[in-house]
């Protein structure tokens, strides 16, 4: 099995920030896999099936993102998943700029408390992610503040048309794993 978290925040009035493009990815998949509707698990909702003969369960932690790890507990007990190699954690990065991902293998969490949540919750950096950049605040602008306010037009439209090949990429961690992700899809 394969599992791809997106980290965001519930609540419609988080729909739109920079902070749940993690969210809006996973959607893309569950939408282009045809794998339904999410359902509430635990603390988060959740959707799985098949794609390409490979069971896969997508996740958004219902936590808020500074608690995501609590959504993952269960992980821990899933049966022949590998996290070093069958969990991709998707997450928004302020410091790469909009348009910019990175798909990495393991590594800090770069100041990002969803990601912070999840290693705690883990107990492991041995875990795939793909940052998707959201852009720097301006000078003067609270961090905290920039990623939960939405983002200009322009922003997330260059997001949102980022999506389709993010799938791909997706797919080509699922299967041919994370190097080749990387070669492909880093920019």
């Amino acid at each position: 099995m394969k599992v791809v978290v997106g980290l965001g925040n519930p609540g419609p009035e988080y729909d739109a920030t920079r902070h749940n493009v993690g969210w809006w990815l996973v959607d893309r998949l569950a939408y282009d896999w045809g794998l339904g509707a999410f359902e509430k698990v635990g603390p988060a909702l959740r959707v799985e099936g098949a794609v390409d003969g490979q069971l896969v369960r997508l996740m958004k932690p219902l936590t808020y993102m500074n608690e995501s790890g609590r959504a993952l507990g269960s992980l821990r007990r899933l049966e022949g998943l590998d996290v070093a190699s069958d969990l991709l954690v998707v997450v928004d990065d302020a410091s790469l700029e909009v348009g910019r991902v990175r798909f990495r293998r393991r590594g800090s969490t770069g100041g990002h408390n969803g990601l912070r949540s999840v290693t705690a919750a883990l107990g492991t950096e041995e875990y795939c992610r793909l940052r998707i950049g959201v852009g720097r605040p301006p000078a003067g602008v609270d961090l905290a503040d920039w990623v939960l306010s939405p983002m200009p037009e322009d922003d997330e439209d260059v997001v949102l048309g980022l999506l389709p090949e993010l799938v791909h990429g997706v797919e080509v961690w699922m299967r041919e794993g994370i190097e080749e992700a990387m070669n492909r899809f880093n920019r």
